[in-house]
């Protein structure tokens, strides 16, 4: 299917061919009929990919001193190559979508196959978007004026922050689309209103849609104006809707604002604000947030829980329907608003011209419609790329092939390439939304993008599968691929409870009891494979004391609301990040783990990420773990000691090595940080290759995978 891009480091745009996604759980395919460029975000996206590196420094300087940060901890290489990894990457354009649903993920509900549609899906021939995010178009309106009403939604969301009432004067400062559909939502609601902008065919618009206006530039003074407009009491509220860097918009807003009125921020403006403007006033100042209640909370639009209606009347889900009901009564005109229409095909001409500053309001892209008895089904989920045939000719017959699920950014970064140096034959990358699996595919030589897993799974030229998705799938598709006859390299964590763990095991187990070739099964705990822990390890073999370990990690803070703090979809920072140094004491110490204790900070509004784990091992070693969410980013992430016969080993951040009282040793520093990725990669292609066995030993794997999950339970008594 056909997907707009935008690519940041170049500031190319370009319609992409990528897999069609499949509806996961709780969303809805489909397919496109049309979709409105938003004028203000796009346009800001664009300009940014086009701007020089200096420029897009300049435009975010706080970017700038978190990259000044992680040079100062991880190096200049790693820095660097971490920063042109998120530049390079395609950002999928689009959040106004109509179209006909041809699928329903499970869950579903309220609408079936063959309803029309709107959506904040992206610009592309199929989108899967969940439920909460959609709402049916009535009769009544066409896709043309339906392609409006997420905009419809955030100009309403603003207006109701407002709160006007019937009668009162309101400011809408800043007349592009969304400014001319909140004029129209304000004199639906029977309010006086007054426009402002530069540009004299926005202020015609204005008024055919009923408001008075004052136009910047003219000499005009817009807060004498809304000093005469409102009788000279002082408007009841404003609107900026406006996009500048200015901080004026909001100044004359408090000046023409009557004591006590109010200002929301629905555009983009500076924010230098006058304390005294606003307290002799007792003015109150709120930033619209998008569509309404429920944008970001993932338990609202990723799954699917609802807002009570009696508690919160006016979600973004129920603002679309609003302003469909809005524009189906004739309330609201979009019409004059859509000013030009291309096909997807084109989309390259229209934000070149969204770029050029010419003229233009609600810009439209229409899709063709499908063939003739063509359904969901026919949908193409797996494409060729084009690295296919070009490195056909390079590639060696005898090399392992590997196909992977999961292309998200540690990924895309870390682990294809490392696959790639391996050595390894890069079949078949899938990715739920299609413009990953087809973007990194093709940069990392891929022969195919998909976004079905069965594509790897079933497939019969695949000897391995690498699972790189979100926590909460591992132990099942490590399953699935161990049922299928596959070798399994798993991201860390192996399963994030119990119940998928026993699961692996009884898969394995069956294996045995039919007399199946045993598969391997690896977990990516690449620091093992560090030339650092190589090193220490290789020193402390000929140590025969227990040693005393101590693994500093200063974790960093993540939001509370993201993925993997929760239990049920990353299995929170302790299963999901804290095994790896699990498993690197239980590797340098050579022997089980008998006993573990843990300590945690609890606090009810943070997640259990800042622990103190201890270790007993079976040689009488010990092992102090502190994982520390709460430190400050300039300092290095992780440092590890260890104390045995009289003598320390640092290992600082993967860097630098030093140690004391080694006869023949003192230090081991590398120009860049190295973590192992590559070696650990490599291990398992050279053990498909040779028919070894797993580089860490199956026992080893499982012995972390519980202790990590009963160090994790313990944290939170």
């Amino acid at each position: 299917m056909k997907q707009v891009l935008q690519h940041l480091s170049s500031g190319e745009t370009r319609v992409a061919d990528v897999p069609c996604p499949a509806a996961g759980r709780g969303a809805l395919l489909i397919r496109s009929r049309a979709s409105l460029i938003s004028a203000g975000t796009e346009r800001m996206l664009v300009d940014f990919g086009r701007a020089s590196w200096l420029q897009k420094a300049r435009q975010q300087p706080e970017k700038v001193q978190q990259v000044f940060d992680k040079m100062r901890v991880d190096g200049v290489a790693a820095t660097l190559d971490a920063v042109r990894s998120k530049l390079d990457q395609p950002l999928a354009l689009g959040y106004c979508n109509v179209g006909s649903v041809e699928e329903l993920g499970a869950g579903v509900a309220g609408f079936s196959v063959g309803d029309r549609v709107v959506s904040n899906g992206k610009h592309a021939e199929c989108v899967a978007v969940p439920q909460n995010l959609c709402a049916r178009i009535p009769d009544g309106v066409d896709d043309d004026a339906a392609s409006f009403t997420v905009l419809g939604a955030i100009a309403l969301q603003g207006v109701r922050l407002a709160q006007p009432t019937l009668g009162e004067t309101i400011v809408v400062s800043g007349l592009g689309v969304i400014g001319l559909l909140a004029v129209q939502i304000l004199r639906a609601n029977g309010c006086r209103v007054l426009g402002i902008d530069l540009d004299p065919a926005r202020l015609a618009l204005a008024r055919q849609f009923g408001a008075e206006c004052v136009q910047l530039g003219s000499g005009a003074d817009p807060v004498a104006a809304a000093m005469a407009f409102s009788r000279d009491r002082g408007v009841d509220a404003v609107l900026l809707t406006a996009s500048t860097s200015s901080s004026e918009p909001v100044s004359s807003a408090a000046h023409m604002c009557r004591k006590r009125g109010r200002i929301v921020l629905v555009g983009v403006t500076g924010l230098e604000l006058s304390r005294a403007d606003f307290y002799e006033k007792e003015l109150t100042f709120q930033v619209s947030c998008s569509y309404g209640p429920g944008r970001y909370d993932p338990d609202y639009e990723e799954r699917g829980r609802d807002y009570p209606v009696g508690f919160v009347r006016w979600t973004e889900q129920r603002n679309f329907e609003a302003v469909l009901d809005l524009m189906a009564s004739g309330a609201l005109d979009v019409r004059p608003l859509l000013s030009h229409t291309f096909d997807v095909d084109e989309a390259g001409r229209a934000y070149d011209l969204l770029a050029s500053r010419s003229p233009a309001l609600g810009i439209l892209l229409r899709y063709p419609a499908p063939a003739s008895g063509q359904d969901a089904a026919s949908l193409i989920r797996t494409l060729p790329l084009r690295t296919a045939a070009a490195g056909q000719r390079e590639r060696d017959p005898a090399a392992p092939v590997v196909g992977v699920i999961g292309a998200g950014n540690y990924a895309g970064r870390v682990l294809l390439p490392a696959f790639r140096r391996a050595g390894a034959r890069l079949h078949t990358l899938v990715a739920a939304g299609g413009v990953s699996s087809a973007y990194q595919g093709d940069k990392h030589g891929f022969e195919f993008a998909s976004t079905d897993p069965a594509a790897v799974l079933q497939h019969p030229d695949i000897a391995a599968v690498v699972i790189a998705t979100r926590h909460d799938t591992h132990a099942d598709y490590v399953c699935r691929a161990l049922a299928a006859g596959k070798h399994v390299f798993v991201e860390k964590p192996l399963a994030i409870t119990v119940v998928g763990l026993d699961e692996i095991e009884r898969a394995l187990a069956t294996r045995t009891r039919r007399g199946e070739a045993q598969l391997l099964l690896m977990v990516g705990f690449n620091r093992r494979f560090a030339p650092h822990v190589l090193r220490i390890r290789e020193l402390l073999a000929v140590v025969a004391e227990p040693k005393a370990f101590v693994m500093t990690v200063n974790a960093g803070a993540i939001p509370s609301a993201h993925w993997t703090q929760d239990a049920a979809a990353g299995g929170g920072r302790i299963v999901g990040e804290a095994c790896h140094f699990i498993d690197l004491l239980r590797h340098l110490a050579r022997a089980p783990i008998v006993r573990h204790h843990v300590s945690a900070i609890i606090s009810d509004q943070q997640p259990v990420d800042r622990a103190t784990i201890t270790l007993d091992f079976g040689d009488g070693s010990i092992g102090t773990i502190h994982y520390l969410s709460n430190g400050h980013r300039s300092v290095p992430k992780e440092r590890l000691e260890v104390f045995v016969a009289g003598r320390v080993l640092q290992l600082d951040n993967f860097r630098s090595l030093r140690a004391y009282g080694w006869p023949g040793f003192t230090r081991m520093n590398l120009w860049r940080q190295d973590k192992g990725h590559d070696a650990c990669a490599k291990a398992f292609i050279d053990a498909l290759t040779s028919g070894q066995p797993a580089p860490i030993p199956l026992d080893e794997v499982l012995e972390v995978a519980r202790v990590s999950l009963a160090v994790a339970a313990d944290a939170t008594q």
